[in-house]
C-alpha cells in the first residue's frame, strides 16, 4: 500500500486539508480542487481527470471536478464527496495528498473488446479489480458494458466475467452443507415471492440467508419491501448473528461487500437502458456465488410486457444460467413462469409488505396468485433437501403456510433484525383509474404500471405506489375502477395520474383475447 509522503520529498508543501462535501455521487469518488489551488495550478490537472488521493495509509481513486466557489472548497482544501471521503475513514481538516493517477492498464481489454475481440479470464479479473477500486470512470465503464453487449459475451466470457466480479468482494461463509437462495430476473410489479419463501423455507430447517437489492428503476425491490417491516441494512456480523439464531434472514446486500464490480456496474447499466442477458447472469450469479449460495432456484417471468418476451429467450437464458451455475459449483434449476401480468395486489414496499403479510396471517383478502406462486418456488427449493422426495415439496410448503410456522418463523427473522412499528397506511393522496369499455381484462401492461407506481413515489416514499382491484379474466364495467394510485406529495400524485389518464396500461376487450401463452415450466 502506498504511504503518504512525507515532509522530506515536499509532502507538507503539496499537502490539503480534507473537506466532506455533502453530495451522494452514487457508486463513484469524485474530488473538488479549487480553481485557484496552488497545487492544482502548479500539477495542471483538469476537469474530469483520474487522481489518486493518499492519507490516513490509505490511497483511492477519485474523479476530479474543479470549482470556483470557495464555499464548496477553498484553495488550500480537497473536497471529496460522501463515498470517497467514507472510505479514508478520516476527519474534516486532516491532511491528504494528491497525485495523477497512471493509465488503467486494462483499458487495453476494453479496446480491444469494442473491436469485437474476443477476452480472456485474465482481462476479466483486471477489469473487475479496477472497476471495483474507482479506478475507472463512468464513460470507460460504460464503454466496457456496451462493447460487451455489441460484441456480446460467449459462455466462456460469461462465465470469466462471473468469477471475476465475485472475486472483487467477500465471499460468506455459511456451516451448512445446504444453504438455499431464490432469484427473479425481475420486471414483473408486485413479484414479492421472496419474502413468503425464506420463512417457509426456514421453518423447515434449511438455511436461506437471502440478500437483495433496493430498487434502482422499479417500484420495490425485497429490500424496500422487507424495511417496511425490520432493519434490513445488516452488516456480515449481523447478518450471521440473525441467521444462526433464525436459519435465514431479509437483508439489504449493500453491506455485506458482495461482488461490489457489479453493483458499480449496474450504476451505470441502468440509466443506459442496458440489460444484455450475459451481463444479467454475471450479475445474478457473481452475488449468488459470494454470498455463499449452494442451491439455486432462478425465476424467468415471461410475458408480453415482462423482461423476457419469448419462450424462445427464456430457454436460451435457462441454458446459460444452468451452463455458468454447474462451473461455478452452485446447484441450479431454472423455473420459467407466467410473467402476463402483475402478481399480488400491491404495487409499492408498503402496499407488497401488506399482501406478504396478509397471506403469513392467513388473511381472505390476501392476493391468492402471490400466495400459489409462492408455494410452487418454496416447494422446488424444499425439494433441494435429499429428505424430501421429488413432488412433495408443495404440500410440505403448503402445510408450513397454513399451520403457522411461516408466520412465527417471519416474526423470529423481523425480531432478529430490528423489528419497525409500521402500520398499512396508504399514501394520502389517491386516485381511481377507471375502465374506459364494458367485458374483460385481456392485458395488463407490467412495464406501464410499474412506471405509474414509481411516478407516484415507490420506493423512495414506502406508502406510495399501486393497489390493482382487477385482474386478467376479470369482468369489468365501464367507469368501473381499475386500480388506485396512492402518492404522498401532490407532484408526484400529480406525474402519476397524468400517466394513468393517458393510458392506464389496462386492455378491455372479449375473453378471446387473453393470451395463455406463457404457461409455468
Amino acid at each position: 500500500m502506498t504511504q503518504t509522503p512525507s515532509s522530506d520529498n515536499n509532502g507538507d508543501k503539496d499537502r490539503l486539508k480534507l473537506r466532506r462535501v455533502a453530495i451522494d455521487t452514487y457508486h463513484e469518488n469524485v474530488a473538488y480542487l479549487h480553481r485557484n489551488c496552488e497545487l492544482y495550478r502548479a500539477e495542471g490537472f483538469q476537469a474530469l481527470s483520474k487522481i489518486v488521493i493518499m492519507a490516513n495509509g490509505r490511497r483511492i481513486h477519485a474523479v476530479l471536478n474543479v470549482v470556483d466557489d470557495e464555499a464548496i472548497v477553498g484553495t488550500e482544501e480537497l473536497g471529496l464527496a460522501e463515498q470517497a471521503f467514507a472510505q479514508l475513514d478520516m476527519q474534516q481538516g486532516e491532511p491528504a495528498w494528491v497525485i495523477h493517477a497512471e493509465p488503467v492498464e486494462s483499458m487495453d481489454a476494453v479496446r480491444r473488446k469494442i473491436r469485437g475481440e474476443r477476452l480472456l479470464a485474465e482481462d476479466y479479473r483486471e477489469i473487475a479489480s479496477d472497476i471495483a477500486a474507482s479506478r475507472y470512470s463512468k464513460m470507460e465503464m460504460a464503454a466496457f458494458l456496451v462493447a460487451c453487449t455489441q460484441s456480446g459475451l460467449d459462455r466462456e466470457e460469461t462465465l470469466y466475467l462471473t468469477r471475476a466480479m465475485a472475486d472483487t468482494g467477500e465471499h460468506m461463509q455459511w456451516d451448512a452443507p445446504l444453504v438455499a437462495d431464490k432469484h427473479c430476473i425481475g420486471g414483473i410489479p408486485g413479484n414479492r415471492t421472496t419474502m413468503l419463501i425464506v420463512p417457509i423455507v426456514a421453518a423447515h430447517g434449511l438455511l436461506m440467508p437471502k440478500t437483495s437489492s433496493r430498487a434502482i428503476t422499479s417500484p420495490a425491490g425485497t429490500a424496500d419491501t422487507m424495511s417496511v417491516l425490520a432493519k434490513v441494512d445488516l452488516s456480515p456480523r449481523s447478518m450471521h448473528e440473525v441467521v444462526n439464531k433464525t436459519r435465514a434472514c431479509l437483508a439489504w446486500g449493500g453491506r455485506a461487500h458482495l461482488a461490489p464490480a457489479d453493483d458499480i456496474l449496474i450504476s451505470v447499466e441502468r440509466p443506459l437502458g442496458i440489460d444484455s442477458e450475459s451481463q444479467m447472469v454475471a450479475s445474478i450469479l457473481s452475488k449468488k456465488l459470494a454470498a455463499g449460495a449452494t442451491h439455486l432456484l432462478i425465476d424467468i417471468p415471461v410475458g408480453p410486457t415482462a423482461k423476457v418476451r419469448h419462450m424462445s429467450q427464456a430457454l436460451r437464458l435457462r441454458k446459460l444460467f444452468e451452463y455458468i451455475g454447474d462451473r461455478i459449483g452452485v446447484h441450479l434449476e431454472v423455473v420459467i413462469s407466467d410473467g402476463s401480468q402483475p402478481i399480488g395486489c400491491g404495487i409499492g414496499p408498503m402496499l407488497e409488505a401488506r399482501d406478504v403479510m396478509q397471506i403469513l396471517e392467513g388473511d381472505p383478502d390476501a392476493p391468492n396468485d402471490l400466495r400459489q406462486k409462492s408455494l410452487r418456488l418454496a416447494g422446488r427449493i424444499l425439494e433441494f433437501d435429499p429428505d424430501v422426495r421429488g413432488g412433495q415439496g408443495y404440500g410440505i410448503a403448503r402445510d408450513i403456510l397454513e399451520d403457522g410456522r411461516a408466520l412465527r418463523k417471519m416474526q423470529e427473522i423481523i425480531a432478529a433484525q430490528g423489528k419497525i412499528d409500521y402500520a398499512f397506511i396508504a399514501g394520502p393522496l389517491n386516485i381511481e383509474i377507471p375502465a374506459d369499455d364494458d367485458g374483460v381484462v385481456t392485458a395488463i401492461d407490467n412495464f406501464k404500471l410499474a412506471k405509474i407506481a414509481s411516478l407516484a413515489g415507490a420506493p423512495m416514499e414506502r406508502a406510495a405506489g399501486v393497489d390493482l382491484l382487477k385482474k386478467l379474466g376479470e369482468p369489468v364495467t365501464r367507469g368501473e375502477p381499475l386500480y388506485r394510485i396512492h402518492a404522498a406529495f401532490s407532484a408526484d400524485f400529480n406525474f402519476a395520474r397524468h400517466l394513468a389518464e393517458q393510458d392506464s396500461g389496462y386492455r378491455i376487450g372479449h375473453p378471446d383475447e387473453i393470451s395463455h401463452s406463457y404457461m409455468e415450466i
